[in-house]
This record gives structure tokens, sequence and C-alpha cells, in this order.
């Protein structure tokens, strides 16, 4: 089960690596250390030269106006976001998200009504899921700046979270009108997706890219979702040259190595495939580059391997597998989105992969409503329906699921196969 979460599309920064003192003048006017960050090595893996040395020159920047003026927004602004972007590029969203928190929230307390502050607190919110807080912070933005594009995609990605989507289209429209960029085009291309216009995802998804700089992290992103979207219509070869150009561009870039796996083990090059995946999995801890070193182990007919990956995902992720705990998991968040088709549609998946076909029916249904043209959640849809004795609909979204050989997990894609051909 492979998340589609958007990944939100940040400002270019810079990378920086220092350790920071934020300081504080106390009520007495006495000067007080309210917190020691250090922005962590990186892997020299993730280490790009050329960034890195505009890095350095910009944290003796920054860490200069600071401890000139503590009390210095902009400089306090600009370290936030780069906390942030750094958490982006190497996975640890735990400790950039507190580190980035505690700057903004200084910024707050000096001025509730910080722009900046508000957005970048926005911001955070949303990478640590806390939706509809943040959607209050960015409506609360855009009260004080009604024409900030930036603040426009915050509401399009938390209105997507929520499920809210008629909101999300709205923002979109209103983005894409103030700034047609990087950041609006591939928002654009990901509700294209949700209401199954993949053509027209992929057309804008391509725009988002043409928008950026070659190498930037944000662009190869883009690069790389851009590739996903052919995998869905069968294009191997489409697929395969973003994902190759995506590698190229950012040397050791984990989502186009795992890209670059799917359509290895898609060819039945397992090898290559758990090398890909490996190397990723090195890099940047993610669930989806686990589970496909899992799926390829399988497939290789190495199911004690298989078995130690997921073993060791059911007591690392709560929401991994199908015990009983994953649907509590599940229910608790859909408790809190009871409208996001992705989570309706996990939840869907649980039960069916537990057996208990008519639970998942209702989320299956829930999770269709945008008519988004997924193939894994057609196959899923249609082996649902069938399962409860609906032929028509299974017969139906099977086919459409089925129709272009899409690039999706290699044992849903054989179950839905079987199932079609047992419905002729």
């Amino acid at each position: 089960m492979k998340s589609r979460s958007f990944y939100i599309v940040m400002l270019p920064l810079v990378m920086i690596i220092s350790a920071f003192i934020i300081i504080k003048k106390s009520a007495t006017g006495t000067t007080n250390k309210t917190a020691v960050y250090q922005l962590l090595p990186r892997k020299v893996s993730l280490i790009y030269p050329v960034e890195w040395e505009t890095a350095k020159k910009s944290a003796a920047d920054l860490a200069a106006k600071i401890k000139r003026n503590p009390a210095d927004t902009k400089s306090l602004a600009g370290l936030a976001t780069l906390y942030i972007q750094e958490g982006r590029i190497t996975g640890n969203f735990t400790y950039y998200n507190k580190a980035a928190l505690q700057l903004v929230d200084e910024m707050l307390k000096a001025d509730p009504n910080n722009f900046e502050a508000l957005t970048l607190k926005a911001t955070i919110l949303l990478s640590e899921h806390q939706f509809e807080e943040g959607k209050e912070i960015a409506e609360q933005a855009l009260r004080l700046f009604p024409q900030n594009a930036y603040v426009y995609g915050l509401l399009v990605d938390a209105n997507v979270e929520l499920g809210y989507y008629d909101a999300a289209l709205d923002a979109a429209d209103k983005m894409i009108s103030i700034r047609p960029d990087l950041r609006s085009y591939s928002r654009v291309a990901y509700l294209r997706e949700i209401y199954g216009d993949i053509p027209g995802a992929i057309e804008a998804m391509k725009m988002a890219v043409d928008a950026g700089s070659p190498g930037d992290e944000n662009t190869e992103w883009c690069r790389v979702q851009l590739a996903k979207l052919y995998l869905q219509t069968g294009n191997l070869p489409e697929a395969k040259m973003y994902f190759t150009m995506a590698s190229d561009n950012r040397k050791n870039y984990a989502f186009a190595l795992a890209g670059l796996a799917s359509i290895a083990s898609e060819e039945g090059d397992y090898s290559r495939a758990l090398l890909l995946y490996m190397q990723a999995d090195s890099l940047i801890a993610d669930r989806v580059f686990k589970e496909g070193i899992a799926e390829t182990y399988k497939l290789a007919g190495q199911e004690e391997a298989a078995k130690k990956i997921t073993d060791e995902m059911e007591k690392t992720y709560p929401a991994f597998g199908i015990s009983d705990k994953a649907v509590l998991y599940a229910k608790k968040e859909y408790e809190r989105r009871p409208l996001n088709t992705g989570v309706n549609e996990s939840l869907a998946i649980i039960y069916y992969q537990r057996g208990e076909y008519d639970k998942a029916l209702p989320y299956i249904e829930t999770a269709l409503k945008t008519k988004c043209k997924n193939p894994e959640l057609l196959c899923y849809a249609g082996l649902i329906y069938g399962k409860t004795g609906d032929k028509v609909n299974a017969k139906l979204f099977l086919q459409q699921a089925l129709k272009d050989n899409p690039v999706i997990s290699q044992k849903l894609k054989k179950e839905s196969r079987q199932f079609l051909m047992s419905l002729t």
C-alpha cells in the first residue's frame, strides 16, 4: 500500500550547516539563551558541493545578523525556512520542524500578525499532519495578504488533506492566477490527478518542471512525480527517462532511485531493483522504500528476507500491515479526516486484505468520489465490488485499471487479472 500524500513544494532555498544560538531579552533586560540548535551534518551522499559553499556563506551571514539583533525577524524567518528545507532534504522532519517552530513562535510572541511567521507556522503544521490547525493559520495569514500565492498553496494542501476538494480547487485557481510557477503548476497537476485527469496532470507537471531549475530539489521532485504519472499509464520509456533525468540532475536523489527501482522490478531485474531500493533507503528513511524492498524480495522468491522487513515495519510504522493496531490507527486517522479519499482508500485496503469485504465497501466508495483513475485504487475497487457480489462494477473497474498495464504492485496486478478472468 503506497502513500500518495502531497509533498509540499517549498520556495527554492540554500542549505547550511552550523550551530545557532537564538537570543532573547528577558523582562529585566538581561540576555538569555533560549535554545541551541545545530544543523546536523548530512550524509556525505547528500552533500552537493555548489549548494554547500553557498550554504556556508548564508550560515555566517544569518548568524551574524541574529547576533547583532536577536529581534531581526527577517533573519529569524530565513533561518526557520532553512530548517524546513533541511528537513525536507534529509528526511529528518522531527528535528528540523521543532527547530523551525521555536524560531517562528519567537516571532509570533513579538508580533502575532507577523505574516512570514504565520506562513512558516502553517507550513510546519501541515508537514506534521496537523491539517486543521495549519489551515486556520494559513487563513489568518490570508486575511493579512489576500493576494499572496504561497498562502493559497498552503490552503490547497490543507483542504486536499482534509477532503475539502472544492475549496482546494478554488485556492489553486487563485494561486495560479496570481503566480504561475513550479509550486502552482504542481498543485494543479495533483488536483487533476485526484479528479481523474491524468493527461491534464501530466501537462501541468511538465509545466512545473519547465518552470524550475534543473538539479534543484523542488524541480527534481516534480520530475519524479511526472514519471509516476507515466507509470500509471503504463508508459515505461517516458517514466524511465524522467526518473533517470532526476537521478542525473541530482545525484543520490532517493525518490528518483526508488522510481528506477520500481521499473527494474517491473522488468524482472530484481537484483537491480533491490540495489536501488536499498540505496534510496540508506539516504532517507521512508516507508515506501522499505515496502519496495519487501515486495522485491517476495518477487525474487526470498520469502524469509521479505518477512524480516515486514515484521520490522509492523513494529516501526503503526499504520503498516493489517493487524488490529493498523486498523485502529487507520480509524483514528479517518475520524480526523473522514472526507479524504486517501484515508478512505487505506481503510478499504486494510479491510479487504483482512477479508472483511463488507466493511471495505463504504470506504472504497468514498475513495472513488472524485473519480480518480489511479490504477491501484481501481484494482482494489474492482476486487472489493467483486467480493461483495457486484460483478458489473467489479469488471468495469478492473478493466479500467488494467487496460494500460500500469506499473503497480505485481501481486495486486496478478490478483486483479485472475479475478477479472473469473468474471468473463
